[in-house]
């Protein structure tokens, strides 16, 4: 499942965490069977796992950012 991201943005930071964990599940076990030699049902799979993990990284990271800078101004207009 791909997704996009707007869809991605409108989630809260509890829910991008948890995706963020099933994903990384899921990429553990599609690397293992990779490994194994296993069939792998579909190979793009792992492609669009590792991309959705960035994108909700990413967006983890804005917000991260995004809540720094406003501390930092905040702390200079107190200075």
């Amino acid at each position: 499942m791909s997704y996009k991201i707007k869809e991605v943005r409108s989630w809260s930071d509890e829910e991008l965490k948890r995706k963020l964990e099933e994903l990384r599940a899921e990429q553990l076990s599609q690397r293992t069977l990779k490994v194994l030699g296993g069939a792998i049902e579909n190979p793009a799979r792992i492609r669009n796992i590792r991309r959705a993990i960035a994108r909700i990284l990413t967006i983890l990271n804005e917000r991260k950012r995004k809540e720094n800078s406003e501390y930092e101004g905040k702390k200079q207009e107190k200075a």
